[in-house]
């Protein structure tokens, strides 16, 4: 297998590392970094579970090969909580809303939020529900995950003001 050196940041901490060519980013973050929060199930793109930011973009890094981030940024959900552990208020609003049933999917769910979040979106109930549409829950009926993105928006706004 033909490999190659790359380097980037990964929750803001310089990482270098040797891989194959083929190697999803997906796979390099479990695998080789041990950042297990970034889930895979379905290997097409179309569960969420994966979901990261790549230079502040969400995206299923079961579609983005690892050299493809070969100097860029990478936020993962162990990137969310800041420096004293404190979670990030999506983390926190998704615990407070029970926002989750087994948790397979919560951390691209939280990835999606924060991403949307950050860029400003206020939702409610029913644009909550839609601007999630690429992330699956195969538990819950989403409402308790709108109401988590919902909250997690107010406290958001609220530490802004």
């Amino acid at each position: 297998m033909r490999e190659l050196d790359i380097q980037m940041s990964v929750n803001e901490r310089p990482v270098k590392q040797r891989i194959g060519v083929n190697t999803l980013l997906r796979d390099f973050l479990r695998e080789d970094l041990e950042l297990t929060g970034t889930k895979g199930a379905c290997d097409d793109g179309m569960c969420g579970s994966c979901s990261v930011h790549l230079d502040g973009e969400v995206v299923k890094s079961c579609l983005v090969l690892a050299a493809d981030a070969n100097g860029r940024s990478v936020r993962t959900i162990e990137g969310l909580a800041d420096s004293d552990d404190v979670l990030h208020p999506v983390q926190q609003a998704l615990l407070d809303e029970f926002g989750f049933q087994c948790g397979f999917c919560t951390p691209g769910m939280a990835m999606t939020m924060v991403y949307l979040l950050e860029s400003g979106f206020q939702p409610d109930q029913e644009s909550a529900r839609e601007s999630l549409v690429g992330n699956i829950c195969r538990c819950t009926g989403y409402d308790r995950i709108a109401d988590a993105m919902i909250l997690a928006a107010s406290t958001m706004g609220e530490n802004n003001a």
